[in-house]
Parts: structure tokens; sequence; C-alpha cells
């Protein structure tokens, strides 16, 4: 699989419209207004199953360590994966369909997995160093963003 078809760029390729791809060629074209509104509603639905599961995965494990957020990331990152085959090689649905699911769905659970599915798509086509890169530069950079970020909150 090439960079071209990474989770970043493949979930907005154009191709048939998500009513079709799910009910076959009578069904009417998404338009781009529906389009973001599916979008919207599986994020919802994202958000709504992140909460619920970290915070049952949370209270089940009754310590301070964020059981629950790396749960969910990590459930996240299997389930992106599992869709992303079943989505793009096992059923060939359309881009629409991969968006309202991946962008939608699980870009509200979870933009861990993506990230992780980026890095892996690095290190499937051997990009070791821009691999090890994306993983040093988002985890440091990242940390640094939110420190900077709380300390300009406390002075504000």
């Amino acid at each position: 699989m090439n960079l071209g078809r990474r989770a970043g760029t493949a979930l907005v390729r154009t191709g048939t419209p998500f009513p079709r791809a799910l009910f076959g060629a009578s069904a009417p074209p998404v338009k781009s207004m529906q389009k973001l509104l599916l979008i919207a509603v599986a994020g919802g639905l994202g958000a709504l199953s992140r909460y619920g599961l970290a915070g049952l995965v949370q209270r089940w494990s009754g310590t301070t360590f964020p059981w629950g957020t790396a749960t969910v990331n990590v459930v996240g990152c299997f389930f992106f994966g599992l869709l992303w085959v079943v989505i793009e090689e096992r059923f060939a649905l359309s881009p629409q369909t991969r968006a309202i699911v991946l962008t939608g769905f699980m870009g509200a659970f979870t933009t861990f997995s993506t990230y992780m599915f980026e890095t892996q798509q690095l290190l499937e086509d051997s990009q070791y160093w821009a691999a090890l890169g994306n993983l040093g530069y988002q985890n440091g950079v990242g940390l640094v963003a939110v420190v900077l970020g709380l300390t300009l909150g406390k002075l504000i």
C-alpha cells in the first residue's frame, strides 16, 4: 500500500456515493451536506462510545493510571486496522463510507488510531526514519505543546 492511500488522504477520495455502496445503483447520490451530516452523526456516536468505554474501564480499574484512555486508544487502533481492510479491500466500499466510518466514528473515538495507522504505513513503505520521526515528533512535540498550553492557561 503506498502513502497515497494513507488514512489522511484516502478518506476523502471520490467514488461511489455512500448509499449506492450500501444499497446499489438505485440509491440517490450523497450530496456534500448529507455527507457532512453523516460524518457528524458518526462522530457523535464515536465520541459517546469513547466516553462510555473510557469511563467504564477507568471505574473498573480502580486506579489513577489512565487505563480508560489507554484502552480506547488500543481498541481504536485494532478497529481502525480491521475497518480499513474491510472497507478498502474486502468489500471495496465507497470513499464516502470510508469517510463516515473512519473520519466520523473512528476520528471521534480516537485519533491515536490514525496516528498509528499512518506510522505503520510509513514502516510498510520502508520509510523507517520517517516513521521514527513521526513517533518522536507527535509524542515529543505533543507533550511540549500540552505543557505550553497548560502554562499559558495558568498565566491568563
